[in-house]
């Protein structure tokens, strides 16, 4: 077992680049419904995932979902992303969830095949190595909230709505609510919510534990969207292959029992061992100074 834990917790190849650094650098990707923008100076290390779909309120449609796994896909091996967050670029809202009118034209087997993909998608946003904030500055329903509820983080304007309301849709949540929402609030309240289809504001999804900071929303509509970043500027001085490290043995070990945790921490604290990154927080605690971490 501790043979097959390590080799599934080994840490990514070296990065890549990929060819969507940058924000929008050419007028193609500007029209694209998924942009990526590898920000620079002293937030070099976090990237965003803008969602730019206005037409229709950044719906969970064909184009999108493809071009957001594809985003995923170049990104999990740069090295360079130490945070990933994701945006929207369409104010007033994060996520409508399942582009319902896309859904109306698919008969019920390509609707058990897009529903699929929507889980895939989940569990790749789930799975990314480095950390993942959602800012979430207006409407996160159904799907958006699944989106948002696979991302490590969570930050709302205090404002926003968020709730799985597909049960007011005659339909359940498909996308990885109804595994996630209980292992993030508890399986009554959970099914309390599910089962009602309730919506909540990002000042009550605080109280729940639902997001980890709700604030204030502002003019310009995109309050949330600067708290996450301020909450990747805290994640990105710190040891990237810890932080990732930290991240598998956190996601593995709550789905196992405490003595199968344990032997996931080690494994991973065993990876971590002989990194220059660690002999340098060493260095830097005996001298007095701040580390320079290399993620290396």
């Amino acid at each position: 077992m501790l043979r097959a834990l390590t080799s599934a917790l080994r840490l990514p190849s070296p990065w890549r680049p990929h060819e969507a650094r940058g924000c929008a650098a050419n007028p193609a990707a500007a029209n694209r419904e998924i942009q990526v923008c590898a920000l620079t100076g002293p937030d070099q290390g976090i990237t965003e995932i803008l969602m730019n779909r206005p037409s229709a309120r950044n719906a969970l449609g064909n184009i999108f979902v493809s071009e957001l796994l594809e985003a995923l896909a170049q990104l999990r091996e740069d090295r360079q992303v130490r945070v990933l967050i994701f945006r929207s670029g369409v104010k007033g809202v994060f996520c409508a969830g399942a582009d319902l009118k896309e859904r109306e034209q698919m008969s019920e087997a390509e609707v058990g095949v897009f529903v699929q993909r929507l889980r895939g998608l989940m569990n790749e946003i789930a799975a990314f190595p480095a950390p993942t904030i959602a800012a979430m500055d207006g409407f996160a329903l159904g799907g958006g909230l699944e989106l948002a509820l696979a991302c490590d983080l969570r930050v709302a304007a205090s404002s926003a709505v968020m709730g799985l309301i597909e049960t007011t849709r005659g339909l359940l949540p498909g996308a990885g609510g109804t595994q996630r929402l209980p292992r993030c609030l508890g399986v009554a309240l959970a099914k309390e919510l599910i089962f009602t289809g309730r919506r909540l504001s990002g000042a009550q999804a605080q109280a729940l534990g639902l997001v980890n900071h709700a604030v204030a929303q502002n003019e310009e509509g995109n309050a949330a969207y600067h708290r996450a970043r301020a909450l990747a500027q805290e994640i990105l001085p710190q040891a990237p292959i810890a932080v990732r490290l930290g991240k598998v043995a956190i996601d593995r070990g709550t789905e196992v029992d405490i003595a199968s945790g344990m032997a996931i921490e080690g494994i991973c604290y065993a990876q971590n061992i002989p990194t220059r990154d660690r002999l340098e927080g060493m260095a830097a605690f005996r001298e007095k100074r701040p580390p320079r971490f290399v993620g290396e």
